[in-house]
């Protein structure tokens, strides 16, 4: 189903509803009422998970006819979990795509190299996108429930020279036509051995991203699955592993993004940059979820309370970074109270 392009009811207005009752918060989250349309309904573990845009829809639809009220967006630390809130140092991503697929066919509209590209162009060329996410921070400075970085606390890094620090198209396997969190998270535990990540120093900045070819539905992604991507991080021997879900979402088009910010070819792959930028913000300032930066009432991240806004401030737009633009949407920022497609680096 096509949505005609529309201006995001104003998250304010959406929040304030799950503010209200804790709606929007996932199982694991103390709650009142549950938002039966949440992609994070019954899976728990589908941190940050970005809606799509019929479910958005839904959801916003669901907390209107429930409950209203003021909010606030505002996000707070969660006391880190094994001793990671954010990605306090100099973030590094490795995009794992999973599956003989991407060799034969799995890759229709060139997705593999357009991630590659975005993902060395982020925090180069002046990037200020990138800025909102370096407010955020953890340590033991930083008191659970604060909602301010104190002086001295260490705060996640901007990637000067882009945070691209491996690429494996792991074609020793085809990949499960739906595959399970189970099947994921070991992809990620593998593609840390891959790397050569096998000690917990040296996974304690890398992010990685599980992209699976077109046609198929990890965890159930798809006309029904009601997401775009999520991420969580599993426990391994090389330490804990933080990695993100992110399917081949042009599979879905316009309801993942696809020209959400460009018209006609231009825009094809808008998605996976909106999606793989959400879910990477989200990582950054939540790690470890959610022991980073969360909403304490409604359990949203950065990512989320900015997702799918198409007009007037904090809607998607193209980026410029150092290799070119792309299509990104932006992010929550305390110290401003408000979603940032900009902000000074800190």
């Amino acid at each position: 189903m096509t949505i005609p392009s529309y201006a995001r009811v104003a998250l304010g207005a959406v929040v304030a509803a799950c503010l209200a009752a804790g709606c929007a918060a996932p199982p694991s989250k103390p709650a009142t009422l549950i938002c039966p349309y949440a992609p994070w309904y019954q899976h728990a573990y589908r941190h940050g998970a970005v809606a799509t845009r019929e479910t958005l829809q839904r959801m916003q639809a669901w907390y209107a006819s429930h409950v209203a009220g003021p909010a606030s967006n505002v996000l707070s630390f969660g006391g880190g979990i094994d001793g990671i809130g954010v990605t306090s140092g100099t973030p590094k991503v490795y995009l794992v795509f999973y599956g003989s697929q991407w060799m034969s066919g799995g890759d229709p509209q060139a997705a593999a190299a357009y991630l590659q590209s975005l993902f060395t162009g982020i925090g180069t060329g002046g990037e200020l996108w990138s800025g909102t996410m370096t407010q955020y921070c953890d340590g033991a400075l930083v008191p659970k429930g604060s909602t301010f970085c104190p002086a001295g606390a260490p705060h996640v890094g901007y990637p000067r020279s882009g945070p691209l620090a491996g690429v494996w198209f792991d074609t020793s396997l085809t990949s499960p036509a739906s595959a399970t969190v189970a099947q994921l998270a070991q992809e990620a535990v593998n593609a840390a051995r891959h790397f050569g990540n096998t000690a917990t120093d040296s996974n304690r900045y890398a992010l990685y991203f599980i992209v699976s070819p077109s046609g198929t539905h990890p965890d159930g992604f798809g006309p029904t699955g009601g997401f775009c991507g999520w991420h969580d991080f599993t426990p391994s021997s090389s330490g804990d592993i933080a990695y993100a879900n992110l399917p081949y979402v042009s599979d879905l088009g316009s309801s993942c993004g696809a020209n959400f910010v460009n018209r006609g070819a231009a825009g094809v792959l808008d998605g996976f940059s909106i999606v793989g930028g959400h879910e990477y913000a989200e990582m950054l300032s939540d790690q470890n979820p959610p022991g980073g930066w969360t909403n304490a009432q409604t359990g949203e991240e950065d990512g989320d309370e900015c997702a799918w806004i198409a007009t007037g401030h904090g809607a998607s737009a193209n980026v410029s970074m150092g290799n070119g633009a792309y299509a990104m949407q932006s992010t929550w920022s305390n110290d401003t109270n408000a979603c940032e497609i900009s902000h000074r680096i800190l």
